[in-house]
């Protein structure tokens, strides 16, 4: 019996065109994967609304510190009366800063952008947190403080009294009387581990010498440990020193870096690479050029990088300088969770195993065409 020449083209392009519903079914069923994955509910919303709400309370204490001391708040600079933003210039000014990112950070909902992180960075009741930290963020301070205290997490603190511009660097008004104020408004009492003056080789010489003078008077009756070494190397295994024994055997579960600390960032141009976030390395520099986190990250305790402002907030949706401040609970951050950490494992396993068998199927259909 007669067969066209044409049934045997018929049947394979039957062949091909049920392989080709097969990739765009397994890439729609990756993509839906992959969004339910991104999207799926934040376990930790109540931590991150509780963290906000604590720093909004903070920032609500600061204001009537302020007040009471007769400090009045320049509108132009501080246009939501945080307290949070200082000078341009003053004794204790180690290095320029921009107005608009300062401003940006007293937003309280970067407490809960913290409890999120700290998630991720798998940290959990009862751990021990370490934050170096630089007085020319105080909002970041406050908000990573806010952030330990809604997840029952230990913060360890060490933290500089240098600043720089717009940061804590009001004489009347630096770091000490910050946490001062939040103490006794019976908010937050975390009493750091240590103080250093910053700057320049975490020494002060780059501010006034009256300022340098000022701070290490204050620093010294405060009744803190004071750090005053400058050799990087030294000052870095201080730290590490003080960190481990506060953690004792639990240790230290992460790292949160507020600024550009010399201590935390170190010497080498690698921390120029570091994203703002929870940090991803590629590679360590030596000890000698090492700040605390690329000595954090050699050991393997995640690092979250509080320094490029801009990139952060852009990251996760963080209105930039806004006013009024937004709501706490207010922002994308609430809404999905971020592919980072554990989804992107999930995702990669659940990539490659598709990937195998688009590959099965196309060996398949080849041997049967």
């Amino acid at each position: 019996m007669f067969r066209p020449r044409s049934s045997g083209f018929l049947h394979k392009a039957k062949r091909k065109g049920v392989f080709i519903y097969t990739l765009a079914f397994l890439s729609l069923l990756f993509f839906i994967l992959a969004k339910l994955i991104a999207e799926r509910p934040i376990e930790i919303k109540d931590d991150m609304i509780r963290a906000a709400k604590l720093m909004s309370e903070a920032t609500e204490a600061l204001r009537r510190c302020r007040e009471t001391s007769g400090l009045a708040f320049d509108r132009r600079t501080d246009p939501n009366a945080t307290g949070l933003i200082g000078l341009e210039t003053s004794p204790i000014t180690t290095s320029l800063g921009n107005l608009e990112a300062k401003r940006t950070t007293t937003n309280p909902n970067f407490a809960g952008l913290l409890v999120r992180l700290l998630d991720e960075a798998r940290a959990k009741r009862g751990d021990a947190v370490a934050i170096g930290a630089s007085s020319s963020f105080p909002a970041l301070i406050l908000a990573s403080l806010c952030a330990t205290e809604a997840m029952n997490l230990e913060p360890l603190l060490v933290c500089s009294l240098g600043a720089s511009q717009w940061g804590a660097n009001n004489p009347d008004f630096y770091w000490l009387d910050i946490q001062e104020c939040l103490r006794q408004a019976g908010l937050l009492d975390t009493e750091p581990l240590a103080l250093s003056l910053g700057g320049e080789a975490d020494s002060g010489r780059d501010m006034s010498p009256e300022g340098r003078d000022f701070l290490i008077g204050e620093a010294r009756r405060s009744g803190f440990p004071v750090l005053e070494e400058t050799d990087l190397l030294s000052n870095v295994k201080e730290r590490l020193r003080l960190y481990e024994m506060a953690a004792g055997e639990r240790g230290v579960k992460a790292f949160i870096n507020i600024g550009g600390s010399f201590a935390n960032l170190g010497t080498d141009s690698e921390i120029l690479k570091i994203k703002p976030g929870l940090a991803v390395f590629r590679d360590v520099p030596p000890p000698e050029r090492r700040g605390v986190v690329f000595e954090m990250a050699s050991r393997g305790i995640p690092v979250i990088h509080l320094l490029y402002v801009k990139g952060l907030s852009a990251r996760y949706g963080l209105p930039w300088d806004p006013s009024p401040l937004p709501k706490p609970g207010e922002g994308e951050i609430y809404k999905t969770k971020a592919l980072a950490g554990r989804p992107f494992f999930l995702l990669g396993i659940i990539y490659f195993f598709l990937v195998g068998l688009i590959f099965f199927l196309f060996i398949l259909r080849r041997g049967s065409l």
